[in-house]
């Protein structure tokens, strides 16, 4: 399925139905007075953050959702029956914006949560609405309200705990295939992934947390080169990044720690937010150098690189080194689900920044 994170579509509530003006007539039975009824209430149209859903694809092509009128009032004192509302099952994780004005109509956070997008009008009144002791026989009717109707711009932001950073052919995939269930496209040429991958790392049977993978970022990335600056909104949501490097890169020429600082610069240019977050350091491809080699290498990297942060010696291919990097993770990332108040509403615990939260997160300069 063809992931797509970004959409616009437009959402018209159903008008209310008109009121009648009625009188009852029948035989034997003179001043029956009005029986009109109201109209029925138009549908609405609501939100749902579905959690089986990973993609905004349906909207792509659907882009026009509109809800049905109410039913005028009848005689006999009938009032109209109110039209059936439109639910829109989006991912979790999507951003509902309005065009027009700007402001965000709602986040889908809470699985299963229904939030309303556009109310429908209110049903007309009949002359039965009408009717008192010095206006008996009312002649007022009012047609139905106009239901609401906006243009949306929704955008999806993946829920994940822990997100992927690196440069091309980084071994970010692999990573992920080696400790979670995910499976994406893996081969030796750069840009192989071409959207984000969720992956669930299970530790234990009730211990887990979820990985996002992005596309690879190079230099110029903020300004618009290669694909994986299109995707960095992914990552706004985690509380913890990985920075992984390729520790033996094919071509001798190729610095990792010029690399890494390309990254790290080009993160501090999209978003200083983003690269405030709490940012580990996670050398891949330890496989390919030797042993012998390995602690003087890494030293020198830390020196050059002036990271102050934890580092993670690791091979994706051989999953060498994998399991203490997932262990530490899962402590890092329940230690600050740990830290907020019990049963939040994640709505407002979301700004709360993983800095706030643990303390002081490392970073590169």
């Amino acid at each position: 399925m063809k992931f797509v994170d970004e959409a616009t579509i437009d959402v018209v509530a159903g008008e209310g139905g008109n009121g009648c003006m009625s009188f009852r007539r029948e035989k034997f039975i003179p001043f029956g007075g009005p029986n009109g009824g109201d109209g029925g209430r138009g549908g609405s149209v609501y939100a749902v953050g579905d959690r089986n859903l990973n993609t905004l694809i349906d909207f792509r092509y659907a882009r026009r959702h509109e809800a049905r009128r109410g039913e005028n009032g009848r005689g006999s004192d009938q009032y109209g029956a109110a039209a059936e509302d439109i639910v829109l099952r989006m991912p979790m994780g999507t951003i509902i914006t309005d065009t027009d004005s700007g402001s965000v109509v709602a986040e889908l956070l809470v699985p299963d949560e229904k939030v309303l997008i556009v109310k429908g009008g209110d049903g007309g009144f009949g002359n039965l609405h009408f009717k008192t002791s010095t206006n008996r026989a009312p002649r007022q009717k009012t047609p139905g309200w106009p239901g609401e109707q906006k243009k949306l711009r929704l955008e999806l932001r993946v829920l994940a705990d822990v997100g992927l950073l690196g440069m091309p052919n980084a071994g970010k995939s692999t990573l992920i295939t080696a400790i979670s269930n995910a499976r994406p496209k893996i081969a030796d040429y750069p840009f192989t992934t071409l959207h984000p991958n969720l992956g669930v790392v299970r530790v234990a049977p009730e211990q887990s947390f979820v990985v996002a993978d992005i596309p690879g970022l190079i230099e110029g990335a903020s300004e618009g080169a290669g694909l994986g600056h299109y995707f960095l909104r992914h990552l706004q949501r985690t509380h913890l990044l990985l920075h992984l490097v390729d520790f033996a890169p094919f071509d001798d020429s190729v610095d990792p720690v010029a690399q890494a600082k390309a990254i790290a610069a080009e993160l501090k240019k999209y978003d200083a937010s983003l690269f405030d977050k709490p940012r580990w350091m996670v050398l891949n491809k330890m496989d390919m150098v030797p042993k012998e080699d390995r602690e003087k290498r890494v030293k020198d990297f830390v020196k050059r690189f002036k990271w102050k942060g934890p580092v993670f010696q690791i091979s994706a291919l051989t999953r060498e080194g994998c399991e203490p990097l997932v262990r530490a993770i899962y402590d890092h990332v329940a230690k600050l689900k740990n830290v907020v108040p019990d049963d939040p509403d994640p709505r407002f615990t979301d700004g709360i920044s993983a800095v706030e939260a643990v303390g002081d997160a490392p970073s590169a300069t």
